[in-house]
């Protein structure tokens, strides 16, 4: 790197004390030349022209477009000075950024010389940016992107980024092979990497299956007898009060194909900018919560291997089965320490009644309980030593911008249209909260069960007035039931949760509990899974 630029983007990178390989810093055509020339992507080229009949130069122009497409050009003062600034407004004007680490010694126990490849779970395109502006400071992350983004000006802004694109769904031996041999060459060259397992952004809010794609090829970068480094894998888990896009993943959860073409799309953000700079110039932008990053203790590939020798060189049919043992791991440490915020908390409150009204000082009780359930299993909780009602209100100010749930008097009613949103905020806890069965998909129950509940309610008190009432003292009668307590009504609990599919875990009043002389627990204890770490705010 050579002239003013160069040494100011030399000055950038021990500013930032960044871990960057100098594979970065080489020119974009080297890389490419290396990747055209390798013999295995040869191989693969005579193999295709031979298959499919074709002539090797119009094969070999298609592996040059495959090259094209994926080899980015790094530029750190794009990247440091603009990219992590804008990153920082951003962030810090939408959300309040928490990190948090399950073994930060370990993290620093990693050899510098050896590679570090980020998996994480996949909640928002927000992750991109949430990670490596947490990151900045220490490691630059190449990240595998979707085709989403290869549109302008997205593209040429994330190859500054130093990230490359993976056409998902692709099935063409061809381009794997070009694919392959590139995720090859990074990760001998020491390229730190972030990647998502789940493939694909999550729908309905919980961890997906992993894909074994992209962890099989930097596996197999090991089979190199020319690489002597180790390559660690770090846990990252990322959740949000709020997903930016989550209205649009209920709608493809629904229905796949119900997915908005390019120009909508380009409509919605530039109305949702517009929107909110009008907003933060007459000052009424508000926060969306907290985004909070947790990082796991890292998993060494080579003592992995150690115990599954020989995995590496069985055919592809054979490893792929043996591969998704690591995967599994991955998400397993990955759900582990899924940060639990105050919206997904208070979610999980609410749908846990399966009513429509809760009287807010039982949405409490819940919350307190549901955290003592976190607590037992050594969930990541941000601000979990807050008063309960602190907790609620940071997420009470979400729900109610959202308009998920209004109060009326002291009770908390859940809109119908509310209800799937709070069902993906419950879902990406709620492998550590099991107290729910499987649902119907979105949209299809919620209403059914409301018409239900409405009419116990309505019989009850019908039972109660011993005679026709007129429809306003009905409603009225209707609305006094709703906030009975929970004694002068279990019977008619254990109907509303029968109809959602919740289990009955008996009566958890006040005067109940202390007749039991202990605190409820909606759940058995459990093992913990990791230590209780430090939280950096």
């Amino acid at each position: 790197m050579t002239g003013w630029l160069g040494r100011r983007a030399l000055r950038t990178i021990h500013e930032f004390r960044t871990r960057l390989a100098r594979y970065h810093l080489q020119q974009r055509r080297v890389a490419k030349a290396a990747l055209a020339a390798d013999p295995v992507v040869e191989a693969a080229v005579l193999r295709h022209a031979q298959e499919h009949s074709l002539p090797h130069a119009e094969v070999r122009r298609r592996v040059e477009q495959y090259v094209d497409e994926i080899v980015p050009q790094l530029n750190v003062l794009s990247y440091y000075k603009i990219g992590y600034n804008l990153a920082k407004v951003v962030l810090n004007l939408l959300y309040r950024v928490t990190v948090d680490y399950q073994d930060e010694a370990a993290l620093e126990r990693i050899p510098k010389r050896d590679v570090v490849v980020y998996a994480m779970n996949h909640r928002s395109n927000v992750d991109y940016v949430v990670v490596a502006y947490v990151l900045a400071y220490g490691a630059h992350v190449s990240y595998a992107v979707g085709e989403w983004a290869r549109v302008w000006p997205l593209e040429y802004v994330f190859k500054s980024f130093g990230s490359y694109f993976i056409r998902r769904g692709f099935r063409e031996p061809l381009y794997h092979t070009v694919l392959e041999q590139y995720v090859h060459l990074i990760t001998k060259n020491g390229v730190t990497q972030g990647f998502f397992p789940e493939g694909r952004l999550s729908r309905d809010g919980r961890l997906g299956p992993p894909k074994l794609g992209l962890l099989d090829y930097v596996c197999r970068t090991m089979l190199d007898p020319g690489f002597d480094r180790d390559i660690w894998f770090v846990p990252v888990a990322i959740n949000f009060d709020r997903v930016l896009e989550d209205r649009a993943l209920i709608r493809e959860l629904v229905d796949e194909r119900d997915r908005p073409g390019r120009l909508a799309q380009l409509w919605t953000v530039t109305t949702y900018l517009g929107s909110n700079a009008v907003r933060l110039v007459t000052g009424r932008l508000k926060r969306y919560g907290r985004a909070a990053v947790n990082f796991g203790t890292p998993i060494s590939l080579r003592e992995w291997l150690a115990s599954a020798p020989g995995v590496l060189q069985l055919p592809k049919e054979q490893r792929l089965p043996q591969l998704e043992r690591l995967a599994a791991l991955l998400m397993e440490r990955i759900g582990a320490i899924i940060p639990v915020t105050p919206v997904p908390l208070a979610a999980a409150a609410l749908l846990s009644f399966g009513q429509t009204m809760i009287p807010k000082t039982a949405v409490l009780d819940r919350m307190d309980q549901l955290r003592d359930r976190l607590g037992a299993v050594n969930a990541k909780m941000v601000r979990g030593g807050a008063r309960i009602r602190v907790v609620w209100d940071r997420a009470w100010r979400m729900l109610r911008m959202r308009r998920l749930a209004v109060e009326e008097g002291d009770s908390v009613v859940v809109l119908p249209r509310g209800r799937p949103l709070l069902e993906f905020y419950a879902n990406s806890i709620a492998h550590l909260l099991p107290i729910r069965g499987p649902r119907v998909p979105f949209h299809k129950t919620h209403d059914t069960a409301a018409r239900l509940i409405s009419s116990i309610t309505l019989s009850r008190s019908s039972r109660t007035t011993n005679s026709r009432v007129p429809s306003p003292a009905r409603r009225a009668a209707q609305r006094a039931a709703a906030r009975a307590p929970a004694t002068s009504a279990t019977s008619a609990s254990r109907c509303r949760l029968a109809v959602s599919g919740i289990r009955y875990v008996g009566d958890t009043s006040p005067e109940s509990r202390r007749a039991r002389g202990r605190r409820v627990t909606l759940f058995s204890r459990s093992r913990s899974l990791f230590r209780r770490a430090r939280i950096r705010a």
